[in-house]
């Protein structure tokens, strides 16, 4: 029905930046709230940020001044700009979207990519 594709992640510095992508794909009549989580090892998935339709933007007090997160709703896609990475922030990113498809019309549905790895590391 609806695919999320991140890309973006890898292994950078601590105070380096990264920029995750999120693109969604398929039967989509429209994309409401979009989000970024994450999931360290033996940690549970916490949410990063979020961004709503209208523009609308949520963070994790961890990320704040130092992550941004925007979409394109053109391209159905979301982006994660993170600068001043720390060990910390080392974890799987996973998209998150929740979208109302068109097959069955007008059902909204929370979606998950496949996650990408982010690594902070001297």
């Amino acid at each position: 029905q609806v695919r999320l594709v991140e890309s973006g992640g890898g292994l950078v510095q601590p105070g380096g930046s990264l920029r995750l992508s999120c693109a969604a794909s398929g039967s989509i009549f429209s994309i409401n709230a979009m989000g970024w989580y994450r999931q360290a090892p033996g940690k549970e998935r916490e949410l990063v940020a979020a961004i709503t339709s209208g523009g609308n933007t949520n963070y994790a007090d961890s990320v704040k001044g130092r992550f941004t997160i925007s979409r394109d709703n053109a391209k159905n896609t979301v982006y994660l700009q993170m600068n001043s990475l720390k060990p910390e922030d080392t974890a799987v990113y996973y998209c998150h979207g929740k979208v109302t498809i068109t097959q069955p019309m007008g059902v909204t549905l929370a979606f998950w990519g496949q996650g990408t790895q982010v690594t902070v590391s001297s």
